[in-house]
């Protein structure tokens, strides 16, 4: 099962509500279950720089089907991941990459947020989810 086109349009609309609320602006990215873009959406004025990261937080959420945060505190010194942020072609490995999950528990792909604090990006990604 993937995340359809429909459903990524609502997770797009349901960031970009709480972006504006918290007053930043995000790139937001979309994958399906085999990490494939769906959608995205770059708001008027957020970083260039972020739309990378915002694709790359998606892609690593659903690789792993972990929060990137989550990932993030695995993959330091010591960690049993440290050093993952360089497989796949580039991980990121701070928060603001969810996986999505169907009524069933099944993961259907995933959002990644980039474009303010991680604890902003994780907000914003947060509010994605809650609207698929």
């Amino acid at each position: 099962m993937n995340i359809t086109l429909a459903q990524a349009e609502k997770m797009i609309i349901a960031a970009k509500k709480k972006s504006l609320a918290i007053d930043t602006k995000m790139n937001i990215a979309i994958v399906d279950a085999g990490a494939n873009l769906v959608a995205f959406a770059r708001m008027d004025g957020a970083w260039l720089g972020s739309l990378d990261i915002s694709i790359k937080k998606a892609k690593t959420a659903r690789f792993f089907d972990m929060n990137t945060g989550d990932i993030g505190g695995l993959s330091q010194p010591g960690g049993p991941l440290y050093n993952i942020e360089h497989s796949n072609g580039g991980l990121i490995t701070f928060p603001g990459g969810i996986p999505v999950k169907n009524v069933n528990g099944e993961i259907i792909g995933a959002i990644g947020v980039s474009g303010s604090s991680v604890e902003n990006d994780h907000t914003v990604a947060a509010a994605g989810v809650a609207a698929s």
